[in-house]
């Protein structure tokens, strides 16, 4: 089966989509007081799109030798953490924002890459009880890695569990609007869209809106 492999400009489109998502589902959520369902159902497929850019960086050849994951992994903690402010503001200080869920999901694929029962034994632990703690819980955990594991060894089965795993988010979603990020991502990969690499657009977009959201949210 065909690993929906994907061009490096089609995975930034789908990135930008990711945003534009994201930016809409928070005003709606933080600035209109939940309004427009329209915003809110568009805002389900941001996870998954979110964590499939995230798993198709990670599971190129070559990305853990190179240390991708780690790089990663400082990024995000980095700009999780300037985010904290105004996400505490927003929401509390329980659960995590999103960047530290990526974060969480990039440390348990750091962990199962490197092998061993060990490396095995610590993903779990971070899976059980890192799920606790960060926005989305364990279905986006499960959400990243099913597409990481389909990434990695396509099949009919891993391409049923990624969808499985995008569905568990309507645990906490109330309806199944993300598995609508499925086909789009799959006719991204159909074209090669030509947009050039943003590397710290994503990482520094996150923290940027939510402070702005927070001081409109603030004056109203």
């Amino acid at each position: 089966m065909n690993a929906w492999s994907i061009s490096n400009g089609s995975l930034e489109a789908l990135k930008w989509v990711g945003l534009v998502l994201m930016t809409g589902d928070h005003v709606n959520k933080y600035l209109l007081h939940e309004a427009s369902p329209a915003l809110y159902a568009l805002g389900r497929m941001v996870v998954p799109l979110f964590g499939f850019v995230l798993m198709a960086n990670l599971a190129r050849p070559g990305a853990l030798k190179a240390g991708v994951h780690l790089r990663v992994m400082q990024r995000l903690a980095i700009f999780a953490l300037l985010a904290t402010p105004a996400f505490v503001q927003l929401v509390g200080w329980w659960p995590l924002n999103i960047l530290a869920t990526l974060l969480l999901a990039t440390l348990i694929v750091w962990l199962l890459e490197r092998g061993g029962r060990i490396h095995r034994c610590a993903a779990l632990i971070a899976f059980v009880f890192g799920g606790a703690m960060v926005e989305f819980w364990w279905p986006a955990l499960l959400c990243c890695l099913g597409a990481w594991a389909f990434l990695r060894s396509p099949s009919a089965l891993r391409l049923l569990l990624w969808a499985s795993a995008t569905a568990s988010l309507a645990v906490i979603n109330g309806n199944f609007a993300a598995l609508a990020a499925l086909p789009l991502i799959w006719g991204a990969s159909q074209v090669d869209i030509p947009m050039a690499r943003k590397r710290w657009v994503f990482y520094a977009f996150y923290p940027a809106h939510l402070t702005l959201i927070a001081l409109v949210q603030q004056l109203m």
